[in-house]
């Protein structure tokens, strides 16, 4: 069965995500990519929570960027959709577009970059068992 490609998470802006304009919080647009980047490690059969639990591995965001195209207000219903950009043994890039549902506009475009950390906060190589769930099948 093949892998998902993308996640899309659909949400509601709460009034505390915005300033006294009604509108979103520049910082929130991260916790949104992380949402669907949970999602989409999540549909492709990788929980984060396990892989801290089970193989002692974390994924440390490293760089985000984040670029503004429109304001998301309160109330307005938002898609916050992820997919890897670039996945090598020892880093994950992600890729998000976040849209107001009812209209379609782009609100924000971004990314993230991960890697791959042991307990002690070294990196490594991602742990083979997850490199076909990451697109790492080279």
């Amino acid at each position: 069965m093949p892998l998902a490609d993308k996640s899309q998470v659909r949400f509601r802006v709460r009034y505390a995500e915005t300033d006294q304009m009604r509108v979103v919080y520049h910082a929130n647009y991260l916790v949104w990519f992380e949402m669907a980047r949970t999602e989409l490690c999540r549909i492709r059969g990788v929980r984060y929570r396990d892989m801290e639990r089970d193989d002692k591995i974390r994924l440390a965001v490293v760089d985000a960027h984040c670029r503004y195209h429109a304001p998301a207000l309160y109330d307005d219903e938002i898609i916050s959709e992820g997919r890897i950009a670039e996945a090598h043994s020892r880093m994950l890039t992600f890729a998000y577009e976040i849209r107001n549902a009812e209209t379609g506009q782009l609100l924000v475009t971004g990314e993230t970059k991960h890697v791959f950390l042991d307990p002690s906060g070294r990196p490594i190589r991602v742990p083979d068992k997850y490199r076909h769930l990451f697109g790492m099948d080279d």
